[in-house]
């Protein structure tokens, strides 16, 4: 079996450089042991932790000058963890979470790269019991909401490891499900309010998504 292809690239935040190692496109593939089969990651899934997805684009640029000071701050389904590798450079207090088997490994040489500090990495699903991983005053993703079941799931995940008081910051980019998402976290007891992203210039192609804030 041939060793996945990897590309590199730059992507600037004002005067901060994140430096990524990424999948070299959507085609790449390598599951030898079928680690990912057995969780349900089909091959036509595999590679998508492994590129840079214009909502991650979006949330990293909405947190790069956010005030995260105090804030213990966890980013679900992180994929390649660009947002987690800009506040990492932030100085932030951040831990990273994604359900591909290969997530951990990229986001750990991805912090060398840019000669960061360790990340710590669980890799989780959102229907797992991981009551260790703890409670955080801030909690992001982008692009989490798949299938109609997700709604559900997501939800529930950020209930269990929100602080009393906690900002949910969720980049969706209009894949059809975030009123019901936000129908759930508002029955959950938090507050909403969406917007479109103000600059999106750093995009190829017009972003039609909304960023979603809840908060309790």
């Amino acid at each position: 079996m041939s060793p996945l292809r990897v590309s590199y690239q730059t992507i600037e935040f004002g005067d901060v450089d994140i430096h990524l190692r990424t999948l070299r496109d959507k085609q790449e593939f390598l599951d030898a042991k079928g680690i990912a089969e057995k969780l349900g990651i089909s091959s036509a899934q595999w590679s998508l932790f492994g590129v840079v997805w214009p909502a991650s684009e979006v949330l990293a640029n909405f947190m790069s000058d956010f005030a995260i000071k105090d804030k213990h701050i966890l980013e679900i389904g992180c994929g390649i963890g660009l947002t987690s590798l800009m506040l990492n450079q932030r100085n932030a207090d951040i831990t990273a979470t994604d359900y591909h088997p290969e997530a951990g490994s990229f986001l750990e040489q991805n912090v060398i790269l840019n000669k960061g500090r360790a990340i710590p990495f669980v890799q989780t699903g959102w229907a797992d019991d991981l009551s260790a991983l703890g409670k955080f005053d801030l909690i992001l993703g982008s692009d989490l909401l798949y299938e109609d079941e997700h709604a559900d799931l997501l939800s529930q995940f950020i209930h269990q490891h929100s602080k009393p008081h906690c900002e949910v910051i969720i980049v969706d980019p209009g894949r059809g499900r975030h009123a019901s998402f936000s129908k759930m976290m508002v029955r959950l007891g938090y507050t909403h309010h969406q917007s479109k992203p103000i600059h999106t210039d750093y995009l190829t192609n017009e972003f039609k998504g909304q960023i979603l804030s809840y908060a309790r």
